[in-house]
């Protein structure tokens, strides 16, 4: 497994495998009362500094074909694995459905406090996602489904499970951007799609 860069925002801290094609990206949210790891790839060292900004209370998996590694993570730190759960109990989270169909299924958490967004696949912020010049894309699969559920929540602090997080003043306009964007995105999709393949 390629190095994790670990980025700190106001939610916690992120790690993201920007070695690989795809950028996945795990998360670690919560204040000193309490963290919760999203979606965790298990990189000693990411894991470490998670486990230093507080007691880990479980490990919450935000889509159903990604397990990546919860249930490690969860057995070896003995904390609950909440695999699409429509809450996270003791958390400050709210828990949003963005797609409920057969093989898609995907949750999002909601920090109202923290103005913080964490979101499994509907968005990212890499390269296979972001087709125009925006910080931020839909995902090509969902551009014609094009779920609302996350529309009108502001975000400040953006977590994907595929890219760096966006942070600041900006990043509702680049959220909102992504979602007038993705139709048109669909005309760029298959050229950008096959210069991401060719440079492999």
């Amino acid at each position: 497994m390629s190095g994790a860069q670990v980025v700190e925002h106001p939610a916690g801290i992120s790690w993201v495998l920007t070695g690989e094609p795809m950028q996945r990206a795990s998360h670690a949210v919560g204040d000193g009362d309490g963290v919760w790891l999203v979606d965790p790839v298990d990189e000693a060292g990411a894991v470490q500094r998670a486990q230093a900004l507080g007691p880990v209370r479980a490990v919450v998996q935000l889509l159903d074909r990604h397990p990546r590694d919860c249930a490690v993570l969860a057995g070896r730190l003995g904390v609950p694995h909440l695999r699409l759960p429509d809450a996270v109990p003791g958390s400050p989270f709210e828990v949003r459905t963005v797609v409920d169909v057969p093989r898609w299924r995907e949750k999002a958490l909601w920090w109202p406090q923290q103005r913080a967004l964490v979101v499994a696949e509907l968005l990212g912020t890499n390269e296979y996602y972001r087709l125009g010049p925006g910080a931020v894309g839909i995902h090509p699969f969902l551009r014609v489904l094009l779920p609302g559920a996350l529309r009108g929540l502001q975000p400040e602090v953006l977590l994907c499970g595929h890219g760096l997080p966006v942070t600041g003043p900006e990043t509702p306009a680049a959220v909102e951007e992504a979602h007038h964007r993705a139709r048109l995105d669909l005309v760029r999709t298959p050229l950008k799609l096959g210069a991401l393949w060719r440079a492999r």
